[in-house]
């Protein structure tokens, strides 16, 4: 019940955040999170399409990184680490 004082859920959470607004079209913030699928889905996408899907990517990622950071450390550890909800 003390995760709120879990600093490395709560350092996980800020590097998942901060990688997703700003690296979100490769992906790296889903490598944070231990989930290599979608991390490659994002980079083979921006990198196969000479960035042009990086736009989209990017998207996401900055729609995501919000979404991290914007949660509580207890809805994180519920719904990114112990549910393992991949999207969004």
């Amino acid at each position: 019940m003390t995760s709120s004082a879990d600093p490395e859920l709560s350092n996980k959470k800020l590097a998942a955040g901060l990688l997703a607004i700003f690296l979100g079209a490769f992906g790296i913030h889903k490598f944070v999170l231990g989930y290599t699928t979608p991390g490659v889905i994002m980079l083979v996408i921006t990198l196969v399409t000479c960035g042009l899907g990086g736009f989209v990517m990017g998207v996401i990622g900055l729609v995501e990184g919000i979404i991290y950071l914007t949660k509580t450390p207890e809805e994180f550890k519920a719904t990114y680490i112990d549910a393992k909800k991949e999207w969004f």
